[in-house]
């Protein structure tokens, strides 16, 4: 029973990429620095925030400190397009805050989005079951061949997810105390730390209502879409915008326009990851379709799809429902006959409908928020189409190196890997239909 071979998360083997710091001269410069470079600066941050984090930890014991603690730090650094810390900057800077005391506290907010994140990222693959994130063994994999245990045993699998869940804990610990440590003028200490509390609520309430639809079998619509909104769009752009918001100080009517756009976004890239997973095209999402269908999601495409089906009397296509949803051993064939089921029932083309929809509201309902031609709202804008996965080529400046950063197409084995090749249209893993 050796150590697992692939590549694993590592602290010391993530390092920094090269680009502007906060530093600078003059009103603002701080900010405008961190404008072209939003990731790297949260990085940077991150880098700090966590060396410190690991440090503690190697105080209280090297084998926790190596196992676990470096095991969180190295996954946080690793991947993903930081969506969240950008929409959390873009959303403050649209709201006209460029001091430092605003920048710094938005950097260490960014950071810790990404440690809770990190969490519900290493829990999800724990409760999924999945081998792989990012290319490399998942957490629970790593930590049962880092003990010497063969994933597959009963020992290894019963090691790794107990460990798996400490280093998901420690991660929304990490994320806790980095929002606590964080210099705030008292009333924006208020407005954000009621923000982070709902948000962390709403995560696990969105994951609990998934499962708890997975193991029933079925769910409304209105279920879905309601799964969908704690899931994606509260937590992943809504409430990231509502604290940016917070940190400038912006008013109610600014502030709930704002994050109007922010669910609409939110809602439309479920909506459209729901339908990547059934129609997309492999060599461009990078995995097999059919994955939620394999794991029995109850995604808002299927929910209609019965229950028109079931309006229209039409047995022989909740047959096919009934045989696939959920079997993991779904075929081809079966997944072409879900395919053809979502068509005749007219459930694709009302999903696309009501994506579109969607993306047109959260455009229409950010420029009633902040004015789109200034700087930060124009950014801002750029992403929300993002989110809303617009592919109309128009998006975030494309003259700052944050429009365009990285993308993580490399993820786990069941319902994690990115759904396009595409750096301009975010997926699950990204956005947080699957956390």
């Amino acid at each position: 029973m050796g150590r697992t071979e692939a590549a694993e998360h590592s602290f010391a083997a993530c390092p920094l990429p090269v680009g502007p710091g906060p530093s600078g001269t003059g009103p603002g410069a701080g900010a405008r620095a961190v404008d072209a470079d939003v990731v790297g600066a949260v990085l940077r941050t991150a880098r700090a925030v966590l060396a410190e984090r690991v440090a503690q930890a190697a105080e209280i014991d090297a084998s926790f400190s190596g196992d676990l603690a470096g095991r969180v730090a190295g996954f946080t650094l690793e991947g993903g397009k930081r969506m969240r810390p950008r929409l959390l900057w873009w959303g403050m800077r649209a709201c006209g805050a460029a001091d430092s005391v605003s920048t710094a506290a938005a950097l260490r907010l960014g950071v810790a989005l990404e440690l809770i994140q990190t969490c519900a990222l290493i829990h999800d693959d724990v409760m999924d079951r999945s081998r792989l994130r990012r290319g490399r063994p998942a957490v629970h994999i790593g930590l049962a061949g880092r003990a010497g245990l063969s994933p597959d045993s009963e020992r290894g699998a019963a090691f790794g997810t107990s460990a798996a869940v400490l280093a998901g804990d420690l991660a929304l610990v990490w994320a806790d105390d980095t929002v606590a440590e964080t210099a705030l003028p008292a009333a924006v200490r208020r407005r954000v730390g009621a923000l982070w509390r709902a948000m962390r609520t709403e995560m696990v309430a969105g994951q609990y209502l998934d499962l708890h639809g997975q193991a029933t079998g079925g769910s409304s619509a209105v279920r879905a879409i309601r799964t969908a909104c704690l899931k994606s769009a509260l937590y992943s752009v809504e409430r990231p915008l509502a604290i940016g918001a917070a940190l400038a100080g912006a008013d109610e009517r600014t502030t709930a326009a704002l994050c109007s756009a922010g669910r609409s976004a939110g809602i439309a890239f479920q909506l459209r990851d729901d339908l990547l997973g059934v129609f997309g095209d492999p060599a461009r999402t990078g995995k097999p379709s059919g994955d939620d269908i394999r794991e029995g999601k109850p995604t808002y495409l299927l929910a209609v799809a019965r229950t028109r089906a079931e309006a229209a009397g039409d047995e022989g296509a909740l047959a096919v429902l009934g045989r696939a949803v959920g079997n993991p051993d779904l075929t081809e064939g079966d997944l072409a006959a879900v395919r053809g089921v979502f068509e005749a029932t007219g459930a694709h083309a009302h999903v696309e409908r009501e994506a579109e929809r969607l993306r047109d509201d959260a455009v229409r309902r950010l420029g009633e928020a902040v004015d789109v031609e200034a700087h930060g709202g124009r950014q801002l804008l750029g992403l929300l189409r993002t989110v809303s996965g617009d592919r109309s080529g128009r998006a975030a400046d494309a003259g700052t190196s944050d429009a365009d950063t990285g993308t993580d197409t490399t993820h786990g084995t069941r319902g994690h890997d990115s759904r396009t090749a595409d750096a301009r249209v975010l997926t699950a893993t990204e956005g947080g239909s699957t956390r």
